[in-house]
């Protein structure tokens, strides 16, 4: 079994996980969107629905992440089809789309793992269990690294559409309000405010850990 196989229900199963929806960006604006991922999307929009589930993923996804990365309050990571090969025997195996690490760019992965982004070509619902499996690998990556983060943040997205989750204990939060790429600045506030919740976190378990080998 990996991470693409999981369902929602498969996953909330296997690890004794409730999801639960919940409103997880109270009372965040917008945040002023750069000219330059403005003109990039609309560019992009006018090929990403004609071609492949990766070229929707270069043109749509990865200039979000560009930008979010501008915004963040630390240095952030952005590991694009990296593997989180974690604990085989559950399933906690394969690649991630994208992961962010709140650590300076660095070649190998690193914790502390904050976000998960799936990206998926059109439905959203296939891709929950995938990506909560992931963030459940990442949450184990990062106590193996010494990093007891409180919670992990994930993101299933088909680069119009993002649908933002959060991983506390058991509870799987998944956000009442999804967001579109008509609103990419609600999409680089979530963002950010993921990255400064995950940093105030971090400030509160100390430093960033090395990585495995």
């Amino acid at each position: 079994m990996a991470y693409t196989e999981f369902t929602l229900e498969s996953v909330e199963s296997a690890f004794g996980l409730i999801s639960q929806p919940r409103e997880l960006f109270p009372g965040i604006s917008s945040v002023p969107v750069p000219d330059w991922l403005s003109d990039y999307l609309r560019r992009g929009q006018q090929v990403a629905t004609l071609v492949s589930e990766k070229a929707r993923s270069e043109f749509l996804v990865v200039p979000i992440l560009m930008a979010a990365r501008e915004f963040a309050p630390v240095d952030i990571t952005i590991y694009s089809g990296q593997r989180l090969d974690v604990d085989p025997s559950r399933g906690l195996v394969g690649e991630c789309d994208y992961i962010l690490a709140l650590t300076p760019p660095v070649p190998r992965l690193r914790a502390p793992l904050v976000t998960v982004l799936e990206a998926k070509k059109g439905d959203i619902e296939a891709g929950l269990g995938q990506c909560v499996a992931q963030m459940v690998g990442a949450r184990l990556f990062n106590e193996r690294n010494g990093q007891h983060m409180p919670w992990i943040h994930g993101c299933v997205t088909s680069g119009e559409v993002w649908q933002f989750l959060r991983l506390e204990g058991s509870a799987i939060d998944i956000d009442r309000v999804r967001l579109f790429i008509d609103n990419v600045g609600g999409i680089l506030a979530a963002l950010q405010a993921i990255l400064l919740q995950s940093q105030e976190a971090l400030s509160l378990v100390g430093s960033p850990a090395p990585s495995l080998e």
